[in-house]
């Protein structure tokens, strides 16, 4: 019998094409912004999708009420940490957002169209009016900087609740309006937690905010938002349009900011002027400091804080036995005050934020990491 020559077989990397698609789809998904953040805002919404299944209804309207807030730490947090403009009125443009909502919805159910389909079309007159808003207050900021700036942006947050109670016979004074709410679809069941459906709705504007704002961040926008904030003569210099830029970031802001107080809005199911007091404009600015300026992801734990902080000092308050004096004049003031100690902590351990601090972690624990 005459041998055979046997032959080694090839290596099965060398004739299987799946390492190849891999590699090919990874550098596509690093070359396509919009449909990486695509898949992130899907994945991220099926978590929260089983999240709030698992929650009770409490817990339910918290993580609603953390992405109402979301959507205005968002926009301001493109505001004063890309753009590098300061605001302290955005609590007034979030009750620009509330009033809209509730009056587009009142409205409506006056005239006896009513159904969760109308909500799209109230929040997205929320979003206008405020746009129209925030360009007015961007036409005066692009002229302006520093004190002057916050000035102007202060003088909103104190004259919109100011207008509410001038003008009764619209915005019912100091009582506030009550919002036209339908409950959740019956096509969810009879017995479906209301806070689930608010939470969905909550969830759904703040992910396409998020959406929607990394997307401009990484785009030429954004580059010319940071150039902007990072040195205007130079920016200027290069051909961008300072004040357009400036007034661009207004807009997107108070868009968000909108959105943000026409959710809270329908959380609520009623809007009044002491909801969006100048106090709730300082937590605002506090918040996406804490949380870090430099990313989108630090809006996300300012808005964690703006509704875990409360909650924490309310329950650490009533371990202390105090006085009733005391605890009323400490009802207030205790969260600001617990929000300017945070900050001061925050800025003296992590200049970054929460965010940056993560950050910084992170690249330690990589650095330690073995070499492969």
């Amino acid at each position: 019998m005459s041998e055979q020559t046997v032959t080694p077989a090839a290596p099965a990397a060398a004739t299987d094409p799946a390492p190849h698609r891999a590699v090919a789809l990874l550098g596509f998904l690093s070359r396509s912004t919009l449909l990486r953040h695509l898949i992130l805002a899907a994945l991220a919404g099926v978590v929260l999708f089983l999240l709030t299944q698992q929650l009770d209804p409490f817990r339910n309207f918290q993580l609603a009420t953390v992405a109402a807030y979301l959507c205005a730490t968002a926009g301001l947090t493109l505001l004063v940490g890309m753009n590098g403009q300061l605001s302290l009125g955005h609590g007034a443009l979030m009750a620009v957002g509330a009033y809209t909502v509730a009056l587009t919805q009142n409205a409506l159910a006056d005239r006896g169209i009513t159904g969760n389909q109308v909500l799209p079309l109230s929040l997205a007159l929320g979003v206008l009016v405020t746009m129209a808003a925030g360009a007015v207050i961007g036409l005066a900021a692009a002229r302006l900087r520093g004190p002057y700036l916050a000035g102007v942006t202060l003088a909103v947050a104190v004259a919109v609740p100011a207008a509410t109670v001038t003008f009764d016979e619209v915005f019912n004074s100091e009582q506030g309006l009550s919002v036209a709410v339908e409950p959740p679809p019956l096509s969810l069941g009879l017995y479906f937690p209301n806070e689930r459906w608010q939470a969905w709705v909550a969830l759904t504007g703040a992910l396409l905010t998020m959406l929607l704002l990394a997307n401009l961040v990484r785009s030429r926008v954004g580059r010319n938002l940071r150039a902007v904030r990072d040195d205007e003569v130079a920016a200027r210099l290069s051909g961008i349009h300072v004040g357009r830029t400036q007034v661009l970031a207004f807009v997107v802001s108070a868009a968000s900011a909108g959105l943000g107080g026409g959710l809270m809005a329908l959380l609520a199911q009623s809007v009044s002027p002491g909801a969006f007091s100048l106090t709730l404009s300082l937590f605002l600015l506090m918040a996406v400091v804490i949380g870090g300026l430099g990313s989108l992801s630090g809006a996300v734990w300012g808005a964690v804080l703006l509704v875990a902080l409360p909650d924490l000092t309310h329950d650490s308050a009533q371990w202390v036995s105090l006085s009733p004096a005391v605890a009323q004049r400490l009802e207030g003031n205790l969260p600001l005050a617990v929000f300017g100690l945070t900050l001061i902590v925050v800025m003296i351990a992590a200049p970054g934020g929460v965010q940056g601090l993560l950050r910084r972690i992170g690249a330690r624990v990589r650095r330690r990491a073995p070499a492969r």
